[in-house]
């Protein structure tokens, strides 16, 4: 009976090659992306997510420990994925060759990331009433990891990099229940309160200090076939979000010219599909969109 199963699926193999992947280059394992997510938050968050107390003193040798670690596991993942691109015709990034140049550029930001996750973690403190600490948002808030990682793998994908930012940003998925893609620009001070289920495309833009919560969806309406049947990539496909704009619980928020102008409060089932001016309060009443205007600046003072 072995003989059977094993000539079936080597038949299956020839019938539904589209799902192998045979002599070709080898592919960034998902074993070596978590490894290296892991090793990011380290880095990202010194002293967090150790097994121990890390005095000041020993910092510089520790940092240098894990990046060593963390650029090595990069150089060889991302020379896989380029590898990879070069074969793939619709790849138009950088050479193999390229690898040192985007692993170093990709950790020389890594920086300018922290300056930016402070600014989200900050907005979590502040912005939810039973955060009792800094320390209890880094370690138990499940939008810092997925933040985190998507603004790591953020720089992967502007680098032009195949393959390694997606898996990044679902192996984050996997441990939270929040799908950022990679492709996503999001500004500073960005807050996911509870997390699970929220969706943000890749093409969508979100500007500083913006909280969503749980189950919105930043997504796109319909997809536009080529001529050839094939969807058409690399357009805009995903809503922009300004500063300011707060997205209550299920709102899903659809179209890529559609626009949620700045200090706008988007209620909760909320199902929009086109642009709304800044201050606006938008909400579904009797299976309606309704928008109203906000007369002054204070949160709660709308008028339609």
């Amino acid at each position: 009976m072995q003989k059977e199963i094993l000539q079936k699926l080597i038949d299956s193999y020839s019938k539904h090659g589209i799902i192998n992947h045979v002599d070709g280059s080898n592919l960034p394992t998902r074993e070596a992306v978590a490894s290296i997510a892991e090793h990011l938050l380290r880095l990202l968050f010194p002293g967090f997510f150790e097994n121990r107390v890390i005095h000041s003193s020993e910092i510089t040798s520790i940092t240098e420990e894990i990046l060593s670690f963390t650029r090595l596991a990069l150089m060889e993942e991302v020379r896989r994925g380029l590898e990879f691109g070069v074969q793939h015709p619709t790849f138009k990034g950088s050479l193999p060759e390229e690898t040192e140049k985007i692993v170093d550029k990709f950790l020389f930001s890594l920086a300018d990331v922290r300056a930016l996750l402070v600014d989200d973690v900050v907005a979590a403190y502040r912005g939810d009433p039973a955060a009792s600490c800094v320390e209890e948002v880094v370690l138990a808030y499940p939008c810092v990891v997925a933040i985190a990682i998507q603004r790591s793998a953020h720089i992967l994908y502007s680098l032009g990099v195949p393959l390694l930012p997606r898996m990044l940003t679902e192996w984050a998925h996997s441990k939270t229940g929040i799908d950022l893609h990679p492709g996503a620009k999001i500004g500073g001070g960005f807050f996911i309160d509870h997390g699970t289920g929220v969706v943000v495309g890749e093409t969508c833009v979100i500007g500083r200090n913006v909280k969503l919560y749980q189950g919105v969806t930043l997504g796109a309406k319909s997809f536009r076939c080529g001529e050839d049947g094939i969807l058409v990539k690399g357009i805009q496909r995903h809503p922009r979000i300004e500063d300011d704009v707060i997205i209550y619980a299920g709102a899903t928020i659809l179209g890529g010219d559609t626009v949620v102008g700045a200090r706008s409060v988007i209620g909760g089932n909320v199902w929009l599909v086109e642009s709304v001016p800044p201050d606006s309060l938008v909400t579904m009443e009797g299976g309606r969109t309704i928008i109203k205007t906000r007369k002054s600046n204070t949160a709660d003072d709308f008028q339609i």
